[in-house]
């Protein structure tokens, strides 16, 4: 996958450091770039706080041909396995849509396998909803821990610190997050 290379491209096209970047999302300068070196697959929270770092949305760092038509996407999209990544949290995730730019939310499928998912807490700017779709997990926000099963769905402030544990060998979900509005105002 580019993605490494993306970031890096933006970065280098604003004349801006690692350092900066590593600040702005509070990681260290190690974890950006072995992110850009394709070394790590960053979590989901970690690509939003790049994106947001850098005044570009998600998508802007996954497709390097964004777009802003109607994207249809099919069920063998996600069904091949080459277009999912796997972050070394112990999940795997899809995309929907990612080459449409400006998105106010983006939507993903994950997968989590129990076992595989390092215990570790999710905090970011935006909104979020989960919805199952197979398997069982808990699913953590604040200082409460929901249990969901298939159909289930929570709905929280992302700046709320946050976790999945599988409950399941593996659990499907859905989750759509919603961009910092402060990416747009940073385009323009």
């Amino acid at each position: 996958m580019e993605l490494g290379r993306r970031i890096r491209l933006i970065r280098n096209e604003q004349k801006r450091t690692q350092d900066e970047i590593a600040i702005a999302c509070g990681f260290t300068k190690s974890l950006l770039s072995k992110i850009e070196s394709g070394k790590t697959m960053p979590a989901v929270a970690t690509l939003m706080k790049i994106a947001n770092a850098l005044g570009v949305k998600v998508a802007d760092l996954l497709e390097a041909d964004s777009n802003n038509s109607t994207i249809l996407i099919k069920a063998d999209q996600y069904k091949d396995v080459s277009k999912w990544i796997k972050t070394n949290k112990g999940y795997s995730f899809f995309a929907f849509a990612s080459e449409r730019r400006d998105k106010i939310m983006q939507p993903y499928m994950f997968t989590a396998e129990k076992g595989e998912v390092k215990k570790r807490q999710f905090s970011h700017a935006g909104e979020e909803f989960i919805y199952v779709i197979s398997g069982k997990m808990k699913y953590k926000v604040g200082g409460t821990e929901y249990e969901l099963s298939p159909g289930d769905g929570v709905y929280f402030n992302s700046l709320e610190e946050h976790s999945v544990t599988p409950i399941t060998n593996q659990v499907k979900y859905i989750a759509i997050f919603t961009e910092n509005q402060n990416n747009s105002d940073a385009q323009q």
